[in-house]
């Protein structure tokens, strides 16, 4: 494109210097017209790496961004109330884009982020299957034996070996939309725990945050692109995410601070001391008045 680009403003210079009956105003006018295309086609192409490169960028905290929550199993050495289906359904979309990156043109950095999100998946989940309580870790289990080895594996044989050439990458990216159609709504059980408790204890807001961004750049990519296999399911987490902001806003509340903390403590012992009564009786005055009553 910059080589056409090129070509023409040669093209129209040598014109206007070999040519006596182009009017010079015409030719400055069209190298002006065709300047202006290649400085808005460069801005085009530097605007769409911007958009790429952070959507990548943005992929990769959102794998990233439960890791607060998984220090916090760690150290307490308890999933406490958290859920396993998020992660179970992240890195079963991962599984999906690196084999749609893999096998679609041009789309390496889709399968190598998504590479980089498996693998910090499955440490969660290890992480999860290692503190979860019996029930939760046997049904986590189970989960990931079928959701995130069994389906995957028997998916992509098949479309591997059954499927060619456009048909192939087609199917692939139906499975990548419904998929991460699945991803961006499995925090809805957070988000209901939410509204039950009234807390956002449950639902960590940074993951919150980066999904609500990282659909937006990947939904603008998509416009840009006119690739509704990205755009489908990143419109749909941007909504998601919006809609889990608008909860924190609603239900989010500051902790207490260590001195209000402290004066809380120091109420309730004064309330205690004054249900106390002033002198207590000493054991051998009861058996005195006792042997007094009798």
């Amino acid at each position: 494109m910059k080589l056409i680009f090129l070509s023409m403003i040669s093209l129209v210079y040598f014109t206007g210097v070999l040519g006596n009956n182009v009017p010079s105003l015409f030719l400055i006018y069209t190298a002006f017209i065709i300047k202006l295309l290649w400085l808005f086609f460069s801005l085009f192409r530097l605007i769409f790496l911007l958009v790429y490169v952070s959507g990548n960028i943005m992929s990769g905290l959102v794998y990233l961004s439960p890791t607060p929550t998984f220090w916090r199993i760690v150290k307490r050495r308890s999933t406490e109330e958290f859920e396993s289906l998020p992660y179970i359904c992240k890195l079963l979309n991962a599984y999906f884009w690196v084999y749609y990156g893999l096998i679609k043109p041009d789309s390496l950095l889709v399968a190598t982020v998504n590479m980089f999100g498996a693998v910090v998946e499955i440490i969660f989940l290890f992480i999860f299957l290692l503190y979860a309580p019996p029930g939760m870790k046997a049904r986590t289990a189970i989960l990931v034996a079928i959701l995130d080895v069994g389906f995957p594996a028997a998916a992509v044989l098949l479309t591997q070996f059954l499927l060619h050439g456009e048909v192939r990458i087609d199917v692939a990216g139906l499975l990548c939309v419904g998929f991460s159609m699945i991803a961006y709504a499995s925090p809805l059980s957070a988000m209901k725990t939410v509204v039950t408790t009234k807390s956002v204890e449950y639902m960590p807001f940074l993951l919150s945050f980066i999904l609500f961004l990282n659909g937006g750049v990947w939904t603008f990519y998509a416009f840009l692109t006119k690739d509704w296999f990205v755009g489908t399911p990143n419109g749909t987490g941007f909504l998601l995410g919006t809609a889990q902001l608008i909860l924190y806003a609603i239900y989010w509340k500051p902790k207490p601070s260590k001195q209000q903390v402290l004066n809380n403590e120091d109420l309730e012992d004064n309330d205690t001391r004054q249900r106390e009564p002033l002198i207590i009786p000493a054991a051998g005055s009861q058996s005195v008045n006792a042997v007094a009553e009798m």
